[in-house]
């Protein structure tokens, strides 16, 4: 008999298996506060259950359908999960900590893989295998907190894959993370490459989470050459939609910028970004690439990245450079997956 997984369930999905197993709907709020709210790691620790209730659990279910297959911890305290689903896929999420603050924020995965075949990204070498299901999103976060013992505040939509290429199960796990995980919407921030049907959509919807594009070119040439995805919706046209989306919401969106050296890091590459965004209701996060053995691409000098900065605040733009983290280990998306791919 194939076991239910109980993560990834509502409060009315568990109120009907608990009814169907002739408990009360009280017990079905014991078992989603310990889900959701405790994230415990197995069973056994439902100590307010009844030990007859906890060993039908046992027999029938499952807390989670993925498992922690590797985890390594960074010097600065980042932790790089590597999950195994089901099928044998694997797919991996981040858990981060910065400036000591209460906050610890959960990059997470929506695909095995990714489709879009972005030249510096390490998923991308992986290619697409699969969409990963609602209740596989929600796991990443579930395995993290009964991992660690710690709340997860914050969700970023930035590991493997392209989150508007998920739409139903991306907003599906939305719903979940505030409702079950009382996350709030404003501390939810999906990342997309650019795929502008589904940012026309979450305009329509009136989507209240964070939007953080991944533009990270001045313009329509640098952008085909390093991120294919252009090729189909070219960088005007992306403008344009962004510009549609912030009109639309009232919300202000994120241009995430990666800094390539001799790629796009230029004081005239500055300069091009600043115009074409000048208009668009936007702050803007500077990522410094992420180097690795299986890449030709490299890091700009820290001067490069001062000078680049200063000329987009200087048109206006609140820019941030987003810290290091986890440098020292496995922590660009696609690393790990690939490492443990090439073992099978």
């Amino acid at each position: 008999m194939e076991k239910i997984t109980l993560a990834g369930k509502n409060l009315q999905e568990l109120e009907a298996f608990m009814i169907d197993k002739g408990q009360s709907k009280f017990r079905a709020k014991q078992l989603y506060n310990w889900i959701y709210l405790k994230s415990v790691k197995d069973i056994d620790s439902m100590t307010d259950l009844s030990i007859s209730v906890r060993e039908m659990l046992k027999k029938e279910t499952q807390m989670s359908s993925i498992s922690i297959k590797d985890k390594q911890v960074s010097h600065d305290g980042t932790m790089k999960y590597l999950f195994e689903l089901s099928d044998g896929n694997f797919t991996e999420a981040v858990l981060m900590r910065f400036d000591n603050r209460a906050n610890l924020t959960a990059c997470i995965s929506t695909q095995v893989g990714c489709p879009m075949g972005c030249s510096f990204c390490a998923t991308a070498k992986l290619g697409f295998k699969r969409n990963l299901q609602v209740d596989e999103i929600i796991q990443q976060i579930y395995l993290i907190q009964a991992d660690t013992g710690l709340k997860v505040t914050n969700i970023v939509y930035m590991g493997q894959g392209e989150p508007l290429l998920n739409m139903e199960n991306l907003l599906a796990s939305i719903k979940i993370f505030r409702e079950q995980f009382q996350i709030g919407a404003r501390r939810i921030t999906v990342s997309t490459c650019g795929i502008i049907p589904g940012i026309n959509k979450l305009a329509e919807m009136d989507f209240q989470s964070t939007l953080a594009i991944s533009l990270h070119a001045p313009n329509q040439q640098v952008r085909k050459d390093i991120m294919p995805v252009a090729k189909k919706y070219e960088y005007d046209e992306l403008i344009k939609s962004l510009k549609q989306y912030t009109e639309m919401t009232g919300r202000r969106i994120t241009i995430e910028y990666v800094l390539i050296k001799g790629i796009n890091d230029s004081v005239e590459n500055a300069k091009e970004l600043a115009k074409n965004i000048i208009k668009l209701k936007s702050n803007v996060n500077l990522i410094v690439y992420n180097e690795n053995e299986k890449s030709p691409y490299k890091k700009p000098t820290g001067d490069t990245i001062q000078k680049f900065k200063y000329i987009l605040e200087a048109a206006g733009k609140k820019v941030t450079i987003r810290l290091e983290r986890g440098a020292d280990i496995d922590a660009a998306c696609g690393q790990l997956s690939a490492k443990f791919s090439a073992k099978d």
